[in-house]
């Protein structure tokens, strides 16, 4: 049985962990509803933006002159956009994206990665340390956006995807995060970001007047469109996150708690048992007094 002052020493320990796990709970519920709010204004405006692009898209079809955005290509090169946290005490919410990029390398782009062109983008720091140790080709100049989470620093991030997707240096972008369902569940997302599908949203394509020309309208909005998808999946990523530390805090505090119970039990025990033993001495003590 261990000594009175190693059990009060543990104790004193595991009540510090739970003050610092209960704190840390209320942070990232602080941070979760901030991060809810944003990611709540931009989805409808993302889902309706989308519709029209679709819509815009399926009724110039093939009369576009510039339709990069759509064209399907062999693909033999991959972009694999990976989005995590800056830092950890989340529970498995790193290591779901982390594991489903390897996996998503490993059975569908294979072939490609052995001929060294599959590229990781990474968008959090975890992320960025992960591929870098396992030494998967990386662009890894936009990790760092959740230092400043803006609309414009995600542009930049899109601009060198656009730019390089267009130019032909990827024939396929995928992206892979966690989307925000509740303060419990993560969904763990993998999706084709580029070639965009431009089937009509309705199933049906629709006769737009169009002003400016179609074109134009679209070589506008496809960009805008990008954008705005990496901005949600970005923030959809950044609430989830604060859902899964709020959740695994929650947890930890909880399992502080039955520690500390069955800490005070053997705590209690090894007390009642030390007075036990100073009785019997001090007993055996006078017995042998009056023996003598």
């Amino acid at each position: 049985m261990p000594s009175l002052k190693e059990v009060k020493s543990r104790i004193t320990s595991v009540v510090s962990t739970q003050q610092i796990t209960k704190a840390m709970r209320m942070v990232a519920a602080s941070k979760l509803r901030r991060a809810q709010d944003k990611m709540q204004q931009i989805r409808p405006f993302a889902n309706r933006m989308n519709g029209l692009v679709s819509n815009l898209a399926a009724a110039i079809g093939s009369d576009a002159d510039d339709a990069w955005y759509s064209v399907k290509r062999p693909e033999n090169r991959i972009l694999i956009i990976a989005i995590t946290s800056d830092r950890g005490l989340c529970g498995a919410f790193n290591s779901t994206v982390l594991k489903a990029t390897t996996k998503l390398v490993q059975e569908r782009y294979a072939e490609q990665y052995a001929k060294g062109n599959v590229t990781i983008l990474p968008l959090g720091k975890r992320s960025v340390e992960y591929f870098r140790k396992r030494e998967f080709k990386c662009e890894d100049s936009y990790w760092g956006i959740f230092g400043q989470l803006t609309f414009e620093n995600i542009t930049k991030a899109g601009s060198y995807i656009i730019d390089t997707f267009r130019e032909g240096s990827y024939d396929k972008v995928e992206i892979v995060y966690n989307e925000f369902k509740n303060v419990a569940t993560q969904v763990l997302k993998i999706e084709q970001f580029l070639p965009l599908s431009v089937e009509s949203s309705t199933g049906e394509v629709p006769d737009y007047i169009f002003e400016p020309n179609a074109e134009e309208l679209l070589t506008g909005l496809i960009p805008q469109l990008l954008h705005v998808k990496l901005y949600r999946a970005v923030l959809e990523s950044n609430a989830a996150e604060h859902a899964a530390r709020m959740t695994a805090m929650d947890k930890a505090s909880e399992n502080a708690g039955e520690l500390l119970k069955e800490l005070r039990l053997v705590y209690n025990r090894s007390r009642q048992a030390a007075i036990t033993k100073e009785i019997l001495e001090i007993v055996g003590g006078a017995e042998a007094l009056k023996s003598a």
